[in-house]
């Protein structure tokens, strides 16, 4: 089961008995899941819903709101609509019920966002919207990076309506187009989690959070591991060329190695993976960190002097490619 289809039937079992909640929740859905329609010159409601669950319940809604029996009818998908859906329609008392819920104003014209009374209720109202608008045509994806909690909208007015009653609750939203088609999507995590916690999804919520922690501290772990790898292989490399040019530096100086630089370099040589510290540990008498990097740079030092001399290649030259 997708993420989406259990925050709808989550809120599908939302049944809050006020009736302004009932009727912001009801006219979200109608608007954002078809609307209006004309049949035979007369005005029809229509409601395309994804469950026979909300359909039903839909339809029972509309019957003890308005009183009103609408019909349901189950619809195979064709064309830019896949898979199945159902119909909710009401063609008898069509026009009746959409000039009730706001879809039509009073001179018989279409309202393209929401009705104002909705969008300027109180909280409670506000999140019935945004659970009606869901349930008709929202969509929320897996934590990552391009997680979000999106709705898609029939206008670019019912959008902004939206983004409008997300701020009142206190949950930022953006309105945005996607091929053609008005959107409004929710982005952050804790705003996602908010907007399914006031819709009546927490047990959704708390799933998408849980996963969304787990997902971050994988995640973290990868990238220390990733780091450590990263680290190890420079610290290989720079131990390789270390060794390289240090082989060359003795080749390069033959007898005239002073005993103390050619004790820093054979204790290079003898330990390659070791770090200066350790090499320190190892010398006779032991010497610090400072004093054996001093030593081997002396030494690299006066085999590139005697090299460029000579005219040979100095140690440099001795590093293997990619070191």
């Amino acid at each position: 089961m997708s993420l989406t289809a259990d925050v709808k039937a989550e809120l599908t079992a939302v049944r809050d008995p006020r009736p302004s909640v009932r009727v912001a929740e009801l006219t979200a859905l109608l608007r954002f899941a078809g609307g209006l329609h004309s049949i035979a010159g007369r005005v029809a409601v229509e409601a395309e819903v994804d469950t026979a669950p909300l359909a039903r319940r839909t339809a029972r809604d509309i019957a003890e709101i308005y009183g009103v029996r609408p019909e349901i009818a189950h619809v195979q998908g064709s064309g830019t609509r896949d898979g199945e859906f159902f119909a909710v329609r009401i063609i008898d008392g069509g026009e009746t019920l959409a000039r009730q819920t706001g879809l039509l104003d009073l001179r018989r014209r279409p309202v393209r966002g929401l009705p104002n009374r909705l969008t300027t209720g109180s909280r409670d109202d506000l999140a019935a919207v945004w659970r009606g608008a869901f349930l008709a045509s929202g969509s929320l994806s897996e934590p990552g990076r391009s997680a979000s909690l999106e709705v898609a909208c029939p206008t670019g007015e019912a959008g902004m309506a939206l983004v409008g009653a997300a701020h009142r609750i206190g949950i930022a939203a953006k309105a945005r187009e996607v091929r053609g088609v008005p959107r409004v999507v929710v982005r952050e995590a804790e705003a996602i989690r908010g907007m399914l916690i006031a819709m009546g999804a927490a047990k959704t919520a708390g799933e998408w959070d849980q996963l969304r922690q787990r997902r971050e501290v994988r995640a973290g772990v990868n990238r220390l591991v990733n780091f450590d790898d990263a680290n190890l292989r420079r610290s290989a490399q720079a131990a390789v060329a270390a060794c390289a040019r240090v082989e060359r530096a003795l080749e390069i100086l033959g007898d005239e190695v002073p005993p103390h630089l050619r004790q820093a370099g054979e204790l290079r040589l003898a330990h390659r993976d070791a770090s200066l510290d350790e090499l320190g540990h190892h010398a006779d008498p032991p010497l610090t960190k400072d004093a054996v990097a001093g030593r081997i740079r002396r030494l690299l030092a006066m085999a590139d002097k005697r090299a460029e001399q000579d005219g040979v290649p100095g140690t440099e030259s001795a590093v293997p490619a990619g070191s």
